[in-house]
């Protein structure tokens, strides 16, 4: 696995070879300072902490500006592990940039969302509401009876309905990265990424499987339909 830790900069648009224009997402990932490696030896598992984000050592607590004064890496914002591939040929103090991650590869980006604030249950988990005709009275978005009779008397846990929405870890899977700058430390994907401008997001290899399209494969052997009366014809739509 590849990561990195980024902030998100904002949306925009580029356009292909072809013309066609994309809606990508720009992220500032790195430079990433290699602050402690976990080994089977001494903590039962292979891991990479990264550090990222430069900070004035009076806003860090003394625990923590000792942690990072004994990898030399200087004082660090932001701290997440990883497992990464080469975890072997990394030490303490290398710097990860954004040319690990080339063009064409797929990442999942993970961020927090948006705060909405207390919202209702029609804005937080798409509840109907009431018409607004004959008698539905000054109740039309609220969320409606939910309590059962005597038995058994209680709401079931789990039940939408209004409160705090937003401000929860989401990950977006299988953008595709369409431009890398390392001297810049931009990374741009395709598509949209949680959180607003100025958010810390982590950009990791993402977990679906891409399976190469064999030829011939939308072709059928069934007699009865045309792309197996007629293959060329069947190619040819495409």
């Amino acid at each position: 696995m590849k990561a990195i830790i980024g902030k998100k900069v904002g949306m925009s648009q580029v356009f292909d070879e072809n013309g066609k224009v994309i809606p990508v997402t720009v992220i500032e990932a790195g430079p990433c300072a290699v602050v402690q490696k976990k080994t089977e030896e001494k903590d039962g598992y292979k891991a990479v902490q990264l550090g990222f984000g430069d900070v004035p050592e009076r806003k860090l607590t003394k625990p923590e500006l000792g942690h990072l004064k004994k990898a030399d890496v200087g004082a660090k914002k932001y701290l997440r592990e990883f497992d990464l591939d080469n975890a072997d040929e990394l030490n303490v103090g290398d710097i990860v940039k954004a040319d690990t991650f080339a063009a064409g590869d797929f990442v999942d980006v993970t961020g927090t969302s948006k705060g909405h604030g207390y919202q209702g249950v029609i804005k937080r988990h798409g509840a109907h509401r009431l018409k607004e005709t004959h008698g539905s009275g000054p109740v039309g978005r609220h969320p409606g009876s939910m309590g059962p009779s005597t038995d058994p008397s209680r709401v079931f846990k789990g039940k939408i309905g209004a409160g705090h929405m937003g401000v929860e870890q989401v990950t977006v899977q299988n953008l595709r990265v369409v431009r890398v700058d390392a001297d810049l430390n931009m990374l741009v994907v395709c598509g949209a990424v949680p959180g607003p401008k100025g958010s810390l997001v982590t950009v990791k290899s993402t977990v679906k499987t891409h399976k190469v399209k064999q030829l011939g494969a939308d072709i059928s052997r069934n007699p009865q339909k045309a792309s197996g009366r007629n293959p060329q014809k069947a190619s040819a739509r495409k």
